[in-house]
């Protein structure tokens, strides 16, 4: 089992920025398992909140979706949406918020609402934001997981959904933004944090197998990487069994 696939490298990669005692918003997907990974093992005490209103959470199967009756059972409590954004998300109750999208920028600004130039007649219009907005702007400080792609990470997005650092420097200061912003970009060819000073990413860790001409290929800007570039530590026997034996044994996500 010492094989693994890139999807579950960035699950376990991610489930390793949980600390025990963090209050997560999850969103499904790739976020929801390691979310659940982190909670079996170095973090048992993660108190997982789902938008659908389920409050510490700890599901005996993986959800399939926010509105899964698996999250309800065993949960601290049970509230409605509005509930959970209002005294968790904006009573600054959460720690981590996990997002993903369509657009990732230099800056870590996230794009869900169009494609294109044009927003009244874009090449694709997407979902919205939907909570991200909110997360992005209300949680202590955000996770970012999502493939790495050129067409997902312009130098700037076409609309800012949900802001990141802005146009960097102190630019999401300046705006009153309470929450820290993002933390970790996490790839499936390596990670990215923040430099904090200009806010730009930097690439920190690469993946085992992965080369820098790779993940600038795949990045519509001049990529910095770090001067103690580390590569990042593979799956353990133990975080692939809980995958994909306990979490995904069918396989809906990996």
């Amino acid at each position: 089992m010492t094989a693994y696939t890139a999807s579950e490298l960035m699950v376990v990669r991610a489930s390793r920025e949980l600390e025990d005692g963090d209050v997560v918003f999850v969103g499904i997907g790739l976020p929801n398992l390691a979310c659940n990974l982190a909670r079996l093992t170095h973090a048992p005490n993660l108190v997982l909140i789902y938008e659908s209103g389920a409050v510490g959470a700890m599901p005996e199967r993986l959800p399939v979706s926010i509105g899964d009756p698996a999250l309800v059972a065993g949960a601290l409590s049970v509230c409605s949406l509005p509930e959970v954004f209002l005294n968790y998300l904006q009573g600054g109750r959460i720690t981590v918020g996990f997002l993903g999208g369509a657009q990732i920028d230099r800056y870590g600004n996230i794009n869900t609402t169009v494609i294109g130039s044009d927003y009244h007649q874009p090449k694709v219009r997407l979902p919205g934001s939907g909570g991200a907005c909110e997360i992005a702007i209300l949680a202590e400080k955000v996770l970012i997981i999502t493939p790495l792609k050129k067409r997902n990470f312009p130098e700037r997005v076409d609309f800012v959904t949900s802001p990141g650092f802005l146009t960097g420097g102190t630019a999401r200061e300046d705006m009153g933004i309470t929450g820290q912003g993002p933390t970790v970009v996490i790839t499936d060819l390596g990670v990215f944090h923040f430099d904090s000073a200009t806010r730009e990413m930097v690439l920190t860790d690469l993946h085992p197998g992965a080369e820098k001409s790779a993940v600038q290929e795949n990045i519509g800007w001049n990529v910095r990487f770090a001067d103690d570039l580390r590569i990042t530590d593979p799956p353990t026997f133990d975080e692939l069994r809980l995958i994909r034996e306990e979490l995904d044994p069918k396989h809906i996500y990996i």
